[in-house]
């Protein structure tokens, strides 16, 4: 098992995106940094549950492509095995997010490239 602290934590894209603070046995946790204008790209786990907690900044999130949601500091999120997340940043400040992804599986990510006015991918 791999034990990190915040500070330890690499961001998946230099100074943005995901950083794992906590890889399995059972559980992924992390944070996901998004400066302004950067997003999260479409995607969706087959086996794996997701939970959001937000921690600053404002954010949209939009789920399965249809259904727009601003978030803020304290907004809590759960998605589902099989439902489709896209997160992205259009505020002038840093939009920072927890997020805990159980069971392990670091396998379990599918991709679905998509961003808003685009039509809906079909899984």
């Amino acid at each position: 098992m791999e034990h990190t602290c915040c500070g330890d934590a690499a961001y998946r894209f230099g100074d943005y995106g995901p950083a794992y603070l906590l890889r399995g046995p059972r559980t992924d946790i992390g944070v996901v940094l998004l400066r302004p204008g950067d997003d999260v790209v479409n995607h969706y786990h087959a086996n794996v549950e997701e939970s959001f907690y937000i921690i600053k900044g404002e954010g949209t999130l939009w789920v399965d492509c249809t259904q727009m949601h601003t978030i803020r500091p304290g907004d809590v999120y759960q998605s589902p095995p099989g439902e489709m997340h896209y997160f992205s940043n259009a505020s002038d400040e840093e939009f920072q997010m927890l997020f805990i992804k159980a069971p392990y599986d670091p396998q379990d990510t599918v991709p679905m490239p998509w961003v808003p006015g685009e039509p809906v991918p079909q899984k």
